[in-house]
């Protein structure tokens, strides 16, 4: 935004208001122009801050050499102001060690940056100009309207020195305007729509295995009385009977034959098909009045059995003996030296060997869980106890649309379990809803708990970033997934490098601040959502196309009336306001 400042400027003011200055009034008989400058010409919310660079020009000839200006930028808004840092400028032969500005002028920037202020997005930047001469009214800083040159009327002064709300009154109207609002869009990134679940663990069917064993005599398939009535296959029998009544449950049945790794390959084979038919017989006969079928098969040589065996056991040389075994492919090698292991490591012969000459009875179960809809019922009648762990974190996820209902799902959930998971997920819920520091605060929690993963990396930094704390978010982008990272770049004002990864609504607004609008239009052009058309009613206005921008606007509004009140406010729509546009 360029101003010219004609720093006591009209000789009929600075006659009435400058006779006691006489340095400011020698410069006001320079009709040279004081050209300043603001860049960006619309200020815009980048990093939490508000930063702009002013530039003023002051033309040769033009400045006193006995004069000192003080020049102060402030962000003012409805109730209140910020203060930017203070630049002062003499002339050469002030006796300071402000900047100087000789008889051949100069041009003078100067870097503000004031945090944000939710109030600023409506405000303006203004220059506040203080004067001070060696002689006359101005021995000290003065200040001076920098719209007309002309210095406080006495009421003015009296006011200005008994402060207050009067005092702030005057000051605003003495400042001069080189800029009016904020441009906030990157607030609208979303970043809700990256923040991810945590999975669950649930599942509809849970299988459930059972198993029992019928016990052998060495080389025997002969199933003797004892084996036949051990109280392992009683308990079998008890656990097939149970679960018969339950009428989600589907049972299969099968017997396997084995036989113990140390004999040759042929005589096990035959021995393990033996052992399935005694086996199979004995457990028709245990079974009989359940109506239950078997399969049946035989397996040979036990070794996976024997490696599990000898792995749980207490042999001290369990490791040796399994990596032996992990040397050699062929049965044979591994008969060999089993035999020889056993001559050495009677433990083998003793507990490992016998456990292994066996027909084993499995029964396979699958539980199908609750329904959706069961499962809803519970929760929508607040029985949510009966649920369990799992469940509610698959219902919260998958199921329940409403967020409001999320969250109480999730709540529950987190405190009752005390589940990271349902802490990060809680989070997400939270974001979608708009609470930010309570999504945060949630992410914290499961981090606490001892979740580390890239999803939680990432939900904390997108969460730090909606909260405005750019450092902290900085700290989980190492471990935080690419979209994080350029969402991060983006609320840097590294809107080129963002653009480049995000997609749809996100790359929409990286571009529109990078002002590829061409680019933005066409990553929301099957978006159809309320925001969506508030952007493009922004990208309209800012291409000049008013009635496209009248159109989305509305549509916007349409779909979501929060909007207007948004609209209202928005630097980057205020062309259609001040052309008389209505919503």
């Amino acid at each position: 935004m360029k101003n010219t400042l004609r720093l006591l400027l009209v000789a009929a003011v600075v006659a009435l208001g400058f006779t006691g200055c006489n340095c400011f009034g020698k410069m006001a008989k320079n009709q040279e122009a004081v050209s300043i400058t603001c860049t960006p010409d619309v200020l815009a919310l980048n990093n939490g801050k508000v930063e702009a660079d002013i530039t003023v020009k002051f033309p040769a000839q033009y400045y006193n050499k006995k004069a000192v200006l003080k020049v102060t930028p402030v962000m003012v808004f409805a109730d209140g102001e910020v203060e930017g840092a203070t630049k002062y400028f003499q002339g050469s032969a002030v006796k300071d060690n402000y900047t100087v500005v000789n008889a051949a002028g100069g041009e003078f920037t100067q870097h503000v940056e004031f945090p944000y202020d939710a109030r600023m997005i409506q405000s303006e930047l203004q220059l506040r100009i203080e004067v001070k001469c060696p002689s006359g009214k101005c021995k000290t800083f003065t200040l001076v309207n920098a719209n007309t040159g002309a210095l406080p009327t006495k009421a003015e002064a009296a006011a200005l020195a008994a402060g207050g709300q009067q005092a702030n009154t005057i000051k605003r109207a003495f400042g001069l305007t080189i800029a009016k609002g904020v441009n906030t869009l990157q607030k609208d990134l979303d970043y809700a729509a990256v923040m991810s679940n945590t999975a669950n663990n649930y599942k509809n069917v849970t299988t459930v295995v059972t198993k029992a064993d019928i016990m052998y005599a060495i080389n025997s398939s002969n199933v003797s009385k004892k084996a036949a009535n051990s109280d392992e296959l009683k308990a079998f029998k008890q656990n097939v009977v149970e679960t018969q009544a339950n009428d989600r449950a589907s049972q299969k049945l099968y017997v396997h034959g084995y036989a113990s790794p140390d004999g040759p390959e042929k005589f096990n084979d035959k021995l393990s098909s033996a052992r399935s038919k005694s086996g199979h017989k004995a457990a028709e006969k245990l079974l009989k009045d359940t109506g239950m079928e078997l399969d049946v098969a035989s397996y040979g040589e036990d070794w996976e059995g024997f490696k599990e065996l000898v792995a749980a056991s207490d042999i001290e040389d369990k490791d040796i003996i399994l990596q032996v075994l992990g040397r050699y492919d062929s049965s044979s090698q591994r008969e060999s030296e089993i035999k020889n292991m056993s001559a050495v490591f009677t433990e083998l012969k003793k507990e490992i060997l016998p456990k292994l000459r066996r027909a084993q009875l499995v029964n396979s179960t699958d539980i199908k869980g609750k329904t959706n809809d069961e499962m809803a019922a519970l929760i929508n009648s607040g029985r949510l106890d009966e649920l369990t762990n799992e469940e509610l974190l698959y219902m919260a996820e998958s199921v329940i649309v409403d967020n409001k209902a999320k969250a109480t799902v999730l709540e529950y959930t987190a405190k009752k379990f005390n589940d990271a998971r349902a802490y990060n997920n809680l989070g997400v819920v939270y974001a979608a809803m708009g609470d930010m520091s309570q999504a945060l605060a949630a992410y914290e929690k499961a981090q606490q708990l001892g979740l580390n993963t890239n999803e939680i990396n990432s939900n904390l930094a997108l969460a730090n970033l909606a909260n405005g704390n750019i450092t902290k978010a900085q700290q989980y982008a190492a471990a935080a997934d690419a979209k994080t990272k350029s969402l991060i770049a983006a609320a840097q004002g590294n809107y080129s490098t963002a653009a480049a990864t995000l997609t749809g609504y996100n790359a929409a607004i990286a571009n529109t601040m990078n002002n590829d609008l061409t680019a933005a239009k066409k990553a929301i052009s099957a978006d159809t959502s309320a925001k969506a058309d508030y952007l493009r009613a922004v990208i309209a206005a800012k291409e000049g196309d008013i009635e496209t921008a009248k159109t989305q606007l509305k549509s916007a509004v349409a779909k979501d009336a929060t909007l207007a009140q948004k609209a209202a406010k928005d630097v980057n729509l205020a062309k259609l306001f001040a052309n008389g546009f209505k919503l």
